[in-house]
């Protein structure tokens, strides 16, 4: 398995990728998801591919290199985007903020997870950031074991009345 930032050629697979987490999403909080969508388009997937400020890692697994045909495989990927934490009261830090973690489905249970996170980590470590930080849903007590299985601890805690 190999990971580095994603690019156009992903776009298809990463969107299959996108709908599974929506699925997710929606199963647990089906008043705010809707199945089988994704919050990207492939346009949109492309500009954000192209920005510097909003890396998309990908995990892939390499061609057959002899299937003349074959292509590599996104295993799962990862939506990172800079932030500065500034303010009147704040230090005035730079945050690696990671919107989305997806593993495939088929490859869950193959550390492809954790060869992301700690691509991600290790990614924010060399451009001085000085925490990684990211929001997972309640509904979703897999995605909060994982993470708590990586270090992460949590910064503060989203509470809603729904009326």
């Amino acid at each position: 398995m190999d990971i580095r930032r994603a690019t156009d050629a992903d776009i298809p697979q990463v969107l299959d990728l996108l709908v599974q987490v929506c699925n997710v999403h929606a199963d647990g909080r089906p008043d705010l998801f809707v199945r089988d969508t994704t919050k990207y388009t492939a346009d949109e997937l492309s500009q954000i591919f192209r920005d510097d400020s909003t890396p998309v890692f990908v995990a892939v697994e390499p061609a057959d290199a002899n299937d003349p045909d074959a292509r590599e495989r996104v295993l799962g990927y990862a939506f990172c985007i800079y932030q500065d934490w500034n303010g009147n009261n704040a230090t005035g830090i730079r945050t690696l903020y990671v919107d989305d973690i997806c593993v495939d489905e088929s490859a869950r249970g193959k550390h492809v997870g954790t060869s992301l996170y700690n691509h991600v980590i290790d990614f924010a470590r060399r451009e001085g950031f000085h925490n990684v930080t990211l929001n997972v849903w309640s509904c979703n007590p897999g995605a909060l074991k994982f993470y708590e299985a990586m270090g992460m601890k949590p910064q503060k805690i989203g509470m809603e009345t729904i009326l």
